[in-house]
C-alpha cells in the first residue's frame, strides 16, 4: 500500500506541488459538487426545456456525463492539472437556438436538427485541435495584454459568484431593474393564495417563478411552501459565512464540510428527503445509443441549401470555436492564478496540454452526442481548497462516472449547498484585479470592461471580447500600437464579426 501511494505521489507530483492525497481527494469532491448541476442542466438547456423531446434529453444526459468523464480524465492523466471539463453553459443554449429551435419552428424533425448541431461541433472541435497541436492557441493566449491577463481571473471570480447567487435565488429577475435581491416579503405575502390568484393579481415575475411548481389552481400556498423557497437563500448565506469562519481558523476542507452541512440542514429544515428514481435508466441508455452516439455523422445535411447554408454553417463553426477557445483561456488564467500555477510571464503552466485536453474533449462530446465541452470555471472551487494536481481531476471524473448509473446522485446536493463555494471562490479571485495598473487608462478601461461584462452578460468570452476590442481601439487612438498588439487586434476583429453576424 505504501509503495502504491508513493507511486501515486510521484506520478501526479503531489508533494512536489505542495499538496497531499487527502487534500486532492477533498478538492476533487468539492469541484464535483460545485459543477454537478451540469448533469441535469445541460440536457435541459440543449432541449430548451421543451416538452416532447425526451429522446434528445436522454441522449444528451448520458453524453454530458461521458464527456465530463473523458474531458476531466484528460486533465488528470495528460495535463495532470486540477481542472475539470463539462458541457459549457451558454454554448448549450446557443446550440438549442441554432439547431433544435429552427426545427421545431419549421415543424421538421428536431432529432435531425440535433444531429446537424453535433456535426458543427465536430468541425469546430477539429479546428480547435489543429490550433492546439500547432501551438497557435498557446501563442494567442500568451499574446493577450498584461492588463487582460490580470482582469480575466477577477472577472471570472465575479462571474462564478454571480452563478452562485443566481442558482440559489439570492438574486432574482426584476422586470424594471433586471435583477433584485430575494423578495422575502413577497414570498411570504403569497401565503393563502393560489397560483392563479397570483397571476390575476399581476404578482412580480420573481414571485410567479418561485411558485411556478404550484400551478394547480386548487393548491393554496402554505407557510411551508414559502419557507421551502426561502430556506435555500438563508442556508446559502450562512454557508458563505461558515466557509469564511472555517478558513479564518485554518480548518482543512472548509468548503466540503460546508457543502455537506448545508445539504443536511436543507433537508432537515424543509422536512424533505432526497428522492431516487432509477426506473428510466434503461430508456436513457437506449436513446443515447439510437440518436446521440455517433449522431454527428448523420448531420452533414446542415450544408444542404446552397451557398447561404454553407456560409451560415461556417459562421457557426467559427463562433463555437472562438467562444470555446476564449472560455477555456479565461478559465485557465483564472484557476491557475488561484492555484499559484502561473509561470514567470503570468501564463498558466502546461497551457498547451490544457488546451489540447479541451479540444479533444470537444471532439469527444460531438461524437457522444452533446454540445461543446470546455474547462469549467467551477474547477476553481477545488483549487480553493488546495487541489494542485491531476489526482483531484481523477476524483471528480470518478464522481461523474457514478452519476452515469445513479442519475439522482447529482440532485442530492441542493444548489444552496454549492452556492457558498462558488461565491467564496469569487471573493478569492477578485483580488487579481488589484494588480491592474489603474493609473494607466490604456490598461484600466479594458480591464474594467473585461471584469464587468463577464457577469453582466453571463459569458467569459464576451468579457474577453469587449476588453480586447477596447484595448485595441485605445492603443490605436494613442498611437502606441506595436507588433505585440497584432494578435489582440485580430482577436478583436474576429469578435466584432461574431457580434455582427451571429445572434448569441
Amino acid at each position: 500500500m505504501k509503495s502504491f501511494l508513493q507511486k501515486l505521489d510521484k506520478f501526479f507530483k503531489i508533494s512536489e506541488r505542495g499538496s497531499n492525497i487527502k487534500t486532492e481527494i477533498i478538492a476533487g469532491l468539492t469541484t464535483f459538487f460545485a459543477m454537478a448541476y451540469i448533469v441535469v442542466v445541460n440536457p435541459d438547456q440543449v432541449t430548451g426545456f421543451t416538452q416532447g423531446l425526451d429522446s434528445i434529453w436522454n441522449a444528451v444526459y448520458i453524453a454530458s456525463i461521458l464527456v465530463a468523464v473523458v474531458g476531466t480524465l484528460l486533465y488528470a492523466f495528460y495535463a495532470k492539472l486540477p481542472f475539470a471539463q463539462a458541457c459549457g453553459m451558454g454554448l448549450n443554449s446557443f446550440f438549442f437556438v441554432s439547431f433544435i429551435l429552427p426545427a421545431l419552428l419549421s415543424e421538421s424533425d428536431p432529432v435531425e436538427g440535433y444531429q446537424q448541431g453535433l456535426f458543427i461541433i465536430l468541425l469546430s472541435g477539429t479546428v480547435f485541435l489543429v490550433l492546439s497541436l500547432t501551438g497557435a492557441r498557446e501563442y494567442i493566449a500568451k499574446a493577450l495584454p498584461d492588463c487582460l491577463k490580470k482582469a480575466i481571473p477577477a472577472g471570472i471570480g465575479l462571474f462564478i459568484a454571480f452563478i452562485g447567487f443566481k442558482n440559489v435565488g439570492i438574486i432574482q429577475d426584476n422586470q424594471y431593474t433586471f435583477v433584485q435581491l430575494f423578495d422575502f416579503h413577497g414570498i411570504f405575502g403569497a401565503v393563502g393564495s393560489t397560483y392563479s390568484e397570483l397571476v390575476n393579481a399581476e404578482a412580480a415575475p420573481a414571485i410567479l417563478a418561485a411558485f411556478a411548481a404550484y400551478e394547480d389552481t386548487t393548491h393554496v400556498i402554505t407557510s411551508l411552501d414559502a419557507w421551502r423557497i426561502t430556506a435555500p437563500v438563508i442556508i446559502a448565506f450562512l454557508g458563505l459565512l461558515a466557509i469564511a469562519v472555517l478558513e479564518k481558523k485554518k480548518v482543512k476542507g472548509s468548503v466540503i464540510i460546508t457543502i455537506a452541512s448545508a445539504t443536511v440542514l436543507y433537508y432537515l429544515s424543509t422536512w424533505q428527503l432526497p428522492s431516487f428514481d432509477l426506473g428510466k435508466i434503461g430508456q436513457t441508455f437506449k436513446d443515447f445509443a439510437d440518436i446521440g452516439f455517433l449522431g454527428a455523422f448523420k448531420g452533414y445535411g446542415v450544408f444542404a441549401g446552397g451557398i447561404a447554408a454553407v456560409v451560415e454553417a461556417i459562421v457557426l463553426v467559427v463562433t463555437f470555436t472562438l467562444v470555446d477557445m476564449f472560455d477555456t483561456i479565461g478559465t485557465l488564467y483564472g484557476t491557475a492564478s488561484q492555484a499559484d500555477m502561473l509561470d514567470e510571464n503570468g501564463d498558466p503552466v502546461d497551457i498547451n496540454k490544457s488546451m489540447t485536453s479541451d479540444s479533444v474533449a470537444t471532439l469527444s462530446g460531438a461524437l457522444l452526442g452533446t454540445s461543446t465541452c470546455t474547462t469549467f470555471v467551477e474547477s476553481a472551487s477545488g483549487v480553493a481548497v488546495g487541489g494542485r494536481t491531476g489526482l483531484a481531476s481523477l476524483v471528480t471524473a470518478a464522481c461523474f462516472f457514478v452519476c452515469l448509473f445513479l442519475s439522482p446522485v447529482a440532485a442530492i446536493v441542493p444548489s444552496c449547498a454549492t452556492a457558498p463555494a462558488l461565491i467564496y471562490v469569487g471573493v478569492l479571485m477578485l483580488k487579481n484585479f488589484a494588480k491592474v495598473d489603474m493609473s494607466d487608462i490604456t490598461a484600466a478601461v479594458p480591464a474594467f470592461l473585461a471584469l464587468i461584462i463577464m457577469p453582466l452578460t453571463y459569458s467569459i468570452s464576451n468579457g474577453i471580447a469587449v476588453g480586447a476590442i477596447a484595448y485595441t481601439l485605445i492603443t490605436l487612438a494613442k498611437g502606441k500600437f506595436t507588433k505585440k498588439d497584432i494578435v489582440v487586434s485580430i482577436i478583436s476583429v474576429l469578435f466584432i464579426l461574431r457580434f455582427c453576424l451571429v445572434t448569441f
